[in-house]
């Protein structure tokens, strides 16, 4: 049962993800290597905000095309960006303009040029059909209450052969309904 429409939902993770802040590096160093995190700025190391490492599994190389859904502050868009080099071309989607903003900042620290960042819905791509070799997301698809929707986008927009890593929470078992109706559940 679904206690939030589409677009409460998007209000309440909205609204979540602007307000969060964070000094520590905890997330960030429990997911991703000492030597990885040498390339990321600050920003983007503070507000890791994951459930782990899709860049690593994602097999990336260089010149690839990489589309990274829901990519709040940036940490996995700029990993990716660093795996497929100057010749590849990574884009970051976010719903939330704060996350938008932040990542673009971490983009501009990092040196990046090849990183396009977008405001939009992982529902409703902003990406062209066929353009995208890979895939990537970090623990969003399951904020999103319309997940069909968001892999069938993906299909749409992966070329022949394309790959998909998504690194994400699942349930085992079935959650208490207060915390189905928990808006601050629902933001995680």
């Amino acid at each position: 049962m679904t206690y939030f429409t589409n677009e409460q939902a998007r209000t309440i993770i909205c609204d979540a993800y602007a307000k969060v802040s964070s000094n520590g590096h905890a997330v960030a160093e429990s997911f991703y290597t000492q030597k990885e995190l040498a390339t990321v700025p600050e920003q983007a190391m503070a507000l890791a905000l994951g459930v782990g490492n899709p860049v690593r599994h994602a097999g990336l190389r260089p010149g690839e095309s990489v589309l990274d859904l829901g990519c709040g502050a940036g940490i996995d868009t700029l990993l990716a960006a660093s795996a497929v080099g100057s010749d590849g071309h990574v884009i970051g989607i976010d719903m939330t303009p704060e996350m938008v903003d932040r990542a673009r900042r971490n983009v501009l620290a990092a040196g990046f040029t090849q990183v396009d960042i977008k405001d939009g819905l992982i529902e409703e791509l902003p990406v062209h059909d066929g353009s995208m070799d890979v895939i990537i997301s970090n623990g969003v698809l399951n904020l999103s209450t319309r997940k069909s929707r968001v892999l069938a986008e993906a299909t749409r927009v992966l070329r022949p052969g394309g790959r998909v890593s998504i690194t994400d929470l699942v349930l085992t078992e079935e959650l208490p309904e207060d915390v189905l109706k928990s808006p601050a559940a629902l933001a995680g």
